[in-house]
């Protein structure tokens, strides 16, 4: 088999190497190469691929319906939305994903925007390097607070348990509810979440129903001073809308780890100018920790395929 991986997972090369050495002991061929989002690149590196490794880089169907011997595409990722399923489908090209490798950075990075909007961390701490005070500048505490969790998937049970642990009433919104909806939750509809939320942080994947589920009708429903994170994905949330509203007062601010593109955004980005906004270049993911995690899941995903036992499936 040939294994080509398209983009660095974020490891050391000495334990990429290690990973790896299970499939070339085995007669696998494998071959890594650094990230390049040009299509026609893309196909140069893997039109011999019988299984194509990414992360988060765009897999298009030009590049799918190109590498003919394709059967497998392993995703170092959570979401999918990046890899044109359709085409995978078209051609019975199988797909996993890598669920769970990063449940407790993201959660952690969530918590650390919340309390750094809440406390004005960024803003304290341009007064403090240009020898000012505090004056103006006292934030809020998180307990006692109200947080509403969009997705209630794994990530987002997480990042509810440790709200809940800060002293906050959680709420949650998930389109179906199972009956072992975790107790430290209560689960409402999503009108409700937005009106009664002082903090609003969503966890919930990118389909059609989610796309822009943050714009300005929905905006309108949250509580007047409330709080938005987004962790989860960028196209989730109308940015221009979620802009206006920061800008204009309703909302008091927003941490954004994820936007519509992949950074290095455009300076001219709303949320880049927008109104005690934290942004950050989509690392809520990536810890020493889950790097190496989202690692060993993906070449396990590969031992598994090739053993005909597939896990992480996605098609």
């Amino acid at each position: 088999m040939n294994i080509v991986l398209l983009e660095s997972l974020g490891i050391p090369d000495v334990l990429l190497n290690e990973y790896a050495k299970p499939l070339t002991d085995a007669g696998h061929h494998f071959a890594a190469y650094p990230k390049n989002i040009d299509p026609e690149v893309q196909i140069e590196r893997a039109r011999q691929a019988d299984v194509i490794m990414i992360a988060n880089m765009p897999l298009s169907g030009q590049v799918i319906s190109a590498c003919e011997h394709l059967k497998f595409i392993d995703v170092a990722f959570t979401g999918v939305d990046h890899v044109d399923l359709e085409a995978a489908r078209a051609k019975g090209i199988k797909v996993s994903n890598a669920a769970g490798y990063s449940t407790e950075a993201v959660a952690e990075l969530t918590i650390c925007l919340i309390l750094s909007l809440l406390r004005n961390v960024p803003q304290v701490e341009a007064r403090c390097r240009k020898g000012k005070t505090k004056d103006g500048l006292v934030g809020f505490e998180l307990m006692g607070k109200t947080a509403g969790i969009i997705g209630a998937g794994a990530i987002g049970i997480r990042t509810a348990e440790l709200l809940s642990a800060f002293g906050c009433k959680v709420l949650g919104y998930k389109r179906h509810l199972n009956g072992n909806e975790p107790s430290f939750m209560e689960f409402v509809s999503l009108d409700e979440l937005l009106s009664r939320s002082d903090i609003v942080s969503l966890h919930c994947p990118l389909n059609e129903e989610s796309r822009h589920l943050i714009n300005r009708e929905t905006i309108a429903k949250m509580k007047k001073g409330a709080y938005l994170v987004n962790a989860a994905r960028g196209p989730v949330v109308d940015s221009s809308a979620l802009a206006e509203a920061l800008n204009n007062g309703y909302l008091s601010g927003a941490g954004i780890d994820v936007f519509e593109t992949e950074p290095p955004l455009d300076p001219d980005h709303p949320l880049l100018k927008s109104k005690n906004t934290i942004v950050t270049p989509h690392v809520a993911f990536a810890s020493e920790q889950s790097m190496e995690a989202r690692a060993k899941i993906v070449f396990d995903n590969i031992a598994n395929w090739l053993d005909g036992c597939q896990a992480n499936i996605i098609l």
